[in-house]
């Protein structure tokens, strides 16, 4: 991603947690994502690597709440200042690189889960991400992706979504995302979540 990018998330990362699906500072927010994700994860301890984590609030998330071993990875300088900021404490403690999550500097076949929420509708090239995703997993690693097609008209549908999994696994379960305590509110635009184990 260029530059201008960069400077665009690190001025956004100032308020990025102020959207309680970002922050998850309402704690019945916090629950219906533990709640949403946790059951996903076979078991505790998982190598998981957070792709766009922002500011670090699901790589927190998942190592509190599993013990989870997390790596998440971050276009901006700022966004990754406050993940590292925001998981000072966190045990397991979780480890954040500033890259490119379309190209992520991780080693292949090293991690049990790939997780990415609202990063792969940006992508410039969605499908060549994923590719790349997918390639970061053991086999038998399991792809969550939580996605949206915006009110605005940005982003990706879930049937979009589902057929460029599909291209590279051979499953991809959905889900709708449709349940306000996940968002602190009502939507009005299509979210999803896309497991694929295979």
């Amino acid at each position: 991603m260029s530059d201008d990018q960069r400077a665009l998330w690190d001025a956004e990362a100032e308020t990025f947690d102020d959207a309680a699906d970002h922050g998850l500072r309402d704690p019945a927010v916090r629950l219906a994502w533990t709640e949403l994700l946790l059951p996903l994860l076979p078991g505790r301890g998982l190598r998981v690597a957070d792709l766009g984590c922002g500011t670090g609030t699901l790589s927190r998330l998942l190592a509190e709440e599993g013990a989870h071993v997390v790596t998440g990875v971050d276009l901006s300088p700022e966004m990754i200042r406050r993940a590292r900021e925001k998981n000072a404490g966190t045990t397991p403690s979780p480890q954040f690189v500033v890259a490119d999550a379309a190209e992520p500097p991780l080693p292949a076949s090293a991690f049990d889960v790939v997780l990415s929420r609202h990063v792969l509708w940006a992508m410039p090239d969605p499908a060549a991400a994923l590719q790349r995703w997918t390639d970061l997993l053991v086999p038998g690693g399991m792809l969550i992706l939580v996605e949206g097609r915006w009110h605005t008209g940005a982003g990706l549908s879930a049937a979009e979504c589902v057929e460029l999994v599909r291209e590279r696994r051979l499953e991809a379960e959905l889900r709708l995302l449709d349940d306000a305590s996940l968002w602190g509110g009502p939507i009005s635009d299509e979210r999803y979540l896309v497991v694929s184990r295979r």
